[in-house]
């Protein structure tokens, strides 16, 4: 490894140590179980939210968040900080809505509509995270009509366009953040977003009623 990328990697982990998150996920490293909890709790109604919204199935959603708190814990002990923790969170869950919506494809078994409520077929989990509690949307909206609107329009996009929308607006993550979990520059990022904001314009005018 080059002077340079040491130097940038050592910048990188500086930085990460300033999100408590981070510090957080550090004392889950040294064996704190209760610093895990604590995780779970800032991060699941927020992460279900971003896989219903990906995915359009709330069973799935509450199944994926399980999976991806999982792969962390499994992973603590080779855990270094170069990001946020929400970065590396996303990054994880992205991998995990991609996989899942190739599997849906595969088998046709479920719908992929936005108001779809069914449920797929999960193999048993460790029970590390508490049972589908405090899932709650990340944002309140009007009404139902509107929440569903909404949903409606995220569900035309496609999946890179509706993941950074989601984190950029509901998660409000930066660019840079998006980039890393998303494997993006944040130009690239930037015109992911510019191009799903048209999208989003154009579907949600048919619900705009005129004023009479």
């Amino acid at each position: 490894m080059s002077n340079a990328t040491k130097t940038k990697s050592k910048a990188g982990e500086n930085s990460a140590i300033r999100d408590p998150d981070v510090r957080l996920m550090l004392r889950v490293k040294g064996g704190d179980e209760a610093a895990f909890t604590e995780l779970v709790a800032n991060y699941q109604s927020r992460l279900v939210s971003v896989f219903y919204n990906m995915l359009g199935n709330r069973e799935t959603a509450e199944d994926l968040a399980q999976e991806c708190f999982l792969r962390i814990y499994q992973a603590r002990n080779g855990y270094e900080p170069t990001a946020k923790f929400s970065t590396w969170l996303y990054r994880i869950a992205n991998n995990l809505a991609s996989n899942t919506r190739r599997s849906f494809s595969r088998r046709k078994e479920v719908s992929l509509s936005a108001n779809n409520s069914g449920s797929m077929e999960s193999t048993p989990r460790e029970q590390m995270v508490p049972d589908k509690s405090a899932l709650m949307p990340t944002r309140q909206v009007d009404s139902r009509e509107s929440c569903d609107v909404v949903r409606s329009a995220l569900a035309t996009l496609g999946e890179r366009q509706r993941l950074a929308v989601l984190l950029h607006k509901f998660e409000e993550m930066s660019y840079a953040d998006i980039g890393e979990a998303m494997d993006l520059s944040p130009a690239a990022v930037k015109s992911l977003l510019s191009r799903a904001r048209d999208n989003l314009r154009e579907s949600l005018a048919a619900h705009v009623r005129p004023i009479s």
